[in-house]
C-alpha cells in the first residue's frame, strides 16, 4: 500500500470516528423507566429515569436497570462502530494493524 493510500485511509478513519462522535443509540431497561443514550464512541451522553416508574424501597431494582440499559447501548455502539468501520478493516493489515 502507497503513503498515499495510507494517508486516504487514516483521513476516511477520522471521518468515520468524527460521525461516530455524533450517532447517538437509545437502550431502555424497566418498560422505558430508564433510559441511557450512548454515542458511537461508547461515551455515554444521557440517563433518564422516569420518577413515577421508581419504588423507592426497592433501589436494587432500578440499579439492574440502569446497569442493564448502559450494558445495552454500550453494546449497540459497538455494533455501529464495527459496522462503520467495516470497509476499512481490509486495508488495516497492511498497514500493520
Amino acid at each position: 500500500m502507497s503513503k498515499f493510500d495510507q494517508a486516504k485511509m487514516l483521513m476516511q478513519m477520522r471521518k468515520v470516528q468524527k460521525e461516530l462522535q455524533k450517532e447517538i443509540v437509545r437502550a431502555e431497561a424497566g418498560d422505558g423507566a430508564v433510559i441511557v443514550e450512548v454515542n458511537g464512541e461508547m461515551k455515554i451522553k444521557s440517563i433518564k429515569i422516569d420518577p413515577e416508574s421508581i419504588d423507592l424501597d426497592d433501589i436494587g431494582q432500578l440499579e439492574n436497570w440502569v446497569e442493564e440499559a448502559v450494558k445495552a447501548a454500550i453494546a449497540q455502539s459497538q455494533k455501529l462502530a464495527a459496522e462503520k468501520m467495516q470497509p476499512m478493516m481490509g486495508g488495516l493489515s497492511s498497514l500493520g494493524l
